[in-house]
């Protein structure tokens, strides 16, 4: 990563090659933002992040700080906050780290958002696959505990917060948010219908806010600094900086902090430093395994919720995967339908028989033995998928099938038997 710690246009407070510990983090202001929000009313806290705009960083981009209103409404006995910390998207890596360079501001985060909310008990749920993090984060928990700044009577005040950590067992459903409440509950880890939402009904029936790493981790400097400063930030659409994982056939591959309106160009050529030496960009995934493929000459879009939506372009998660003129479109594709196939939760027929019918298809491809008729019903396939699959992991893992299919359509004719098309294919 490349800012600086004192750096007043970022948000992410640490250095690509230091891990804070706690005193490190209090020097640079850290926890002044948690001791100023529990001298204010909920409703102030609220109010804050709602004019900041933060947004859901995970995915959904959902309005952080409506999300956290309406837990804090909500009826219930109890109130649980829940950072998800699965980061099943394949090509993310900024939720590890974070938990791994500065975990303390992320606690701080899910602290100040508990308090918002009116939760007093909490998880932080890591996948699995992040045993290093979850050490880390074991550690931090117990340091802040031990300091005041987590447990009972937090800062001397009349809030506590009981935050447990939960390892999941490695499924990328989980990282739907009531697949994961399931997950915790002992349950297998599959989606629920909604409504009712977490918010209204989430872990063991008690509101819930459920918020991602990178959406918690903002939100100390968003009270810290105020609002205001946020949203000088980015754009009038997009407040705010995004994590980019950059990775693939590109120069520089890592974690960069990048404010919204920068160019998907910008991101590749001046963060990354263009692709590798000899070689030429082809296409480029934005969003991970559910995102989109597009070529070159779509990069000139601005990393914006409302642009990208535009442009039907998934910003996801933040990760942005180059592929130079060496890379088989139809490999990348194949290689991401297998993905979801094994981890779709086999619940619906779209998602289960679409995602099936589709690897079948794309290995006649592969193999040079399709023909038109597959063409057209692998498109078939997609769009089913797409429209009537039950939740978002087979609705989206149609994005890059079908922008394949709209961009490099040449190289699936390519594969295709010597035959002429049909006059019409029904």
């Amino acid at each position: 990563m490349n800012n600086s710690a004192q750096n007043d246009k970022y948000v992410f407070n640490f250095n690509f090659d230091e891990y804070l510990d706690i005193e490190t983090y209090k020097q640079r202001g850290g926890f002044s933002a948690l001791e100023s929000a529990l001298k204010e009313e909920q409703d102030n806290v609220i109010k804050k992040i709602k004019q900041s705009g933060l947004k859901g960083r995970g995915g959904a981009a959902f309005p952080s700080g409506i999300k956290l209103e309406m837990v804090n409404r909500a009826e219930g006995a109890e109130k649980y906050i829940i950072c998800n910390a699965d980061e099943g998207e394949p090509g993310t890596f900024k939720d590890r780290f974070i938990m791994t360079h500065i975990p303390y501001q992320l606690l701080e985060g899910i602290t100040i958002a508990a308090y918002a909310a009116g939760a007093e008990k909490g998880f932080l749920y890591i996948r699995h696959e992040y045993p290093k993090p979850r050490k880390r984060m074991e550690q931090a928990i117990k340091e802040l505990e031990e300091a005041g700044y987590l447990g009972k009577n937090i800062l001397g005040s009349n809030f506590s917060l009981e935050l447990q950590i939960f390892s999941g067992a490695g499924s990328y459903l989980c990282g739907e948010e009531t697949a994961l409440l399931a997950s915790i509950e002992g349950k297998k880890g599959r989606p629920q219908i909604k409504p009712p939402f977490p918010t209204q009904s989430g872990y063991k029936g008690f509101p819930t806010l459920i918020h991602n790493v990178e959406t918690l981790t903002n939100i100390p400097k968003i009270i810290e600094k105020g609002p205001e400063w946020y949203t000088s930030l980015g754009t009038d659409d997009s407040h705010g900086t995004k994590l980019i994982s950059l990775s693939g056939d590109v120069k520089n591959r890592g974690l960069y902090e990048v404010p919204f309106g920068t160019s998907f160009h910008e991101i590749i050529y001046e963060y990354g430093g263009g692709p590798l030496e000899g070689h030429t960009v082809k296409a480029v995934n934005i969003g991970g395994a559910s995102g989109v493929l597009v070529p070159p000459d779509r990069l000139h879009v601005s990393l914006e919720y409302g642009t990208c939506a535009e442009e039907e372009i998934t910003i996801g998660s933040g990760a942005v995967f180059v592929l130079d003129e060496r890379r088989d479109i139809l490999d990348n594709v194949h290689n991401r339908v297998r993905f979801f196939l094994h981890e779709s939760c086999g619940k619906c027929t779209p998602c289960r028989e679409g995602l099936r019918q589709a690897n079948i298809l794309l290995e006649r491809f592969r193999n040079a033995e399709a023909s038109y008729n597959d063409l057209e019903k692998l498109e078939r396939y997609t769009r089913v998928m797409q429209d009537a699959s039950f939740c978002g992991l087979g609705q989206a893992a149609g994005n890059s099938l079908k922008t394949s299919f709209h961009y490099y359509r040449d190289e699936y004719i390519s594969k295709i038997r010597n035959e002429e098309p049909a006059e019409v294919i029904a």
